[in-house]
């Protein structure tokens, strides 16, 4: 793929999984250059210091946000902490086109905002023009926006196998349970207890069941999709390996007029793969792309079927989104940069 322009790309907070992973896709991006790179307890290292599997690229030096020159940039991905991004964001030059991958632009309501995170929002200006940022169902709106919220990688698991669903109206909303897996990556790289290898291996347990914040989203986005309210139960369990989200869906409905919505909805996603009816896709095909492979089974009792989701946390549920996204807001082709095979075995 030739382009007729190649776009200069900060990332900040490039020390974490997120951002090593932008740099990982945006190496091989024919329309895309890396201008800046911002690491604050970092700066002076070089990305290869940082993450040696990146020694083979030739990037810029890990600097501040604050002496990081924007001029000439095109657009920035922020791969910061969540509740950091608003006030950062807000602080950057207006002509600056962003992809947040945070939680800080996620949610429409400010007050559902503050009451899922525990704070005021900071940046109400900012918010209102944010875009969510789940590729296949906002695309006309983020080609248009300035601001695009990336979603939580739990978040767009569970919807790319509901949204369609809702929206077609062929499964009832007042009995959906989401039992949902991911890999420890998720959580970050900052040094937690229960990220580390003796705590998570050999072992597979539920967290933050019944309050996990991605409820919000889910509140936020399948009710629009229904037009009217949607509640669901959501269990998020901790998969002892880096990479992958498995979510097992449970819903009433038909199996085949589920499946034919799907293909219906994906039949023109270039990421989004349908199985055939009575498969289940698994987490180590999709790992390291920008795919989800959808499945349906329908279940022994007539009227219940299960649905199942898989994508790779770090890159369709966040980096390769992200860079989906920027694809949009900068007017080049939506798979460049992303249309890599998954890494298996």
């Amino acid at each position: 793929m030739i382009l007729d322009r190649v776009f200069r790309i900060a990332i900040l907070g490039a020390s974490g999984y997120t951002g090593a992973e932008l740099v990982r896709l945006i190496a091989t991006h024919p329309g895309m250059e890396i201008a800046a790179l911002t690491a604050d307890r970092k700066a002076g290292q070089t990305m290869g210091e940082v993450f040696p599997h990146l020694r083979h690229l030739d990037l810029p030096r890990l600097g501040t946000i604050a002496e990081t020159d924007f001029s000439g940039v095109d657009l920035a991905f922020c791969a910061l902490p969540h509740a950091t991004s608003q006030e950062v964001i807000a602080a950057l030059p207006r002509t600056l086109k962003i992809v947040d991958l945070s939680a800080d632009f996620r949610l429409r309501d400010p007050a559902v905002y503050a009451r899922w995170y525990g704070h005021e929002h900071l940046a109400l200006d900012l918010q209102a023009e944010a875009v969510y940022g789940l590729t296949e169902f906002y695309r006309d709106d983020i080609r248009k926006a300035r601001l695009v919220a990336g979603t939580g990688c739990n978040a767009a698991t569970g919807m790319y196998g509901l949204l369609p669903l809702l929206k077609a109206g062929v499964i009832e909303t007042d009995d959906i349970i989401i039992d949902l897996a991911t890999g420890v990556s998720g959580a970050g790289r900052s040094p937690k207890e229960g990220s580390l290898h003796s705590e998570v291996s050999e072992g597979y347990h539920a967290y933050s069941a019944g309050k996990h914040r991605h409820l919000a989203e889910f509140d936020q986005e399948f009710s629009r999709a229904a037009g009217a309210p949607v509640e669901v139960t959501f269990v998020p369990h901790l998969l002892p390996q880096n990479r992958g989200i498995l979510a097992t869906i449970y819903v009433k409905g038909d199996a085949a007029r589920i499946h034919a919505a799907f293909a219906d909805a994906y039949a023109d996603e270039p990421f989004i793969i349908v199985l055939p009816l009575g498969e289940a896709p698994a987490t180590r095909h999709v790992r390291g792309s920008n795919f989800v492979h959808v499945g349906v089974i329908a279940d022994r009792s007539p009227g219940r079927v299960m649905v199942f989701t898989t994508l790779d946390n770090l890159t369709k549920g966040s980096s390769g989104q992200a860079l989906q996204n920027a694809n949009l807001m900068l007017g080049l082709p939506e798979t460049a940069g992303l249309m890599a095979a998954p890494l298996f075995p």
